[in-house]
């Protein structure tokens, strides 16, 4: 179990894929039922969309149209209202908090420590995992990258972020399960980073090195509680 220093920490940042949120309805998603629909409603065989999906997504990875809905149903001739979205709602039910998420989210708020959610899932995708998990109530503020025109692989949604949240890099935590991402926090000067080793419940654990990796939040509650921030020098939220 890594070894946070709690008493340095003021700002927690988190992503929400993998993070807070079970990682296992996007891949399903993305990976199996948009390319099996996709089939169905162009009357192809599945390997065939898969083969093109597949594609697509090697051609985007990490940029902002990875994490765009609109581009995805531009590119794939899909109303995003009517058609895109309603096959994502499809495996709405699939949409789950880990379980270790609320009691990680109340220790944090409970310590005095700003919570806030920034992650590249374009607003559409947010709002739909919103309305099924009511992550928001946890959360002080909830970011989506797609405002500031760049994803978190990118150094300048950093500093465009820096300038609207405000927070001290030295004394600022961020988890997300990306190790690209992770990487360019550390680039930045983020001192404090924490990787997920298990964002998918359905899959094994990654045994990530890299960086300090937690699988179940639960364990660092005491630490959290232990060590309250006692002078936050800006407004929370």
């Amino acid at each position: 179990m890594p070894f946070l220093p709690w008493n340095e920490i003021d700002t927690v940042l988190l992503d929400m894929d993998g993070t807070l949120l079970d990682l296992h309805y996007d891949n399903q998603f993305w990976l199996h039922h948009l390319p099996k629909r996709l089939a169905e409603l162009r009357g192809v065989s599945e390997a065939q969309t898969q083969q093109e999906m597949s594609k697509r997504y090697e051609a985007v990875f990490g940029q902002i149209q990875w994490y765009c809905l609109d581009y995805w149903a531009e590119s794939l001739a899909l109303d995003l209202e009517n058609e895109f979205m309603p096959l994502k709602r499809e495996l709405a039910h699939l949409l789950a908090l880990r379980e270790d998420t609320i009691p990680f989210l109340d220790a944090l708020h409970g310590s005095g420590r700003e919570v806030v959610l920034v992650t590249n899932a374009h607003p559409h995708s947010l709002a739909l995992k919103i309305e099924h998990t009511q992550l928001d109530s946890h959360i002080d503020n909830l970011i989506s990258t797609h405002e500031f025109g760049v994803t978190k692989e990118s150094q300048l949604l950093w500093e465009r972020l820096q300038a609207r949240v405000e927070f001290d890099a030295s004394r600022t935590l961020f988890v997300d399960d990306s190790l690209p991402i992770l990487n360019a926090a550390k680039t930045y000067g983020i001192k404090h980073l924490l990787a997920v080793d298990n964002p998918d419940s359905t899959l094994p654990n990654r045994n990530i090195s890299e960086f300090p990796a937690v699988r179940d939040y639960r364990l660092m509650l005491e630490d959290i509680k232990a060590n309250p921030v006692t002078n936050v020098a800006k407004t929370r939220f």
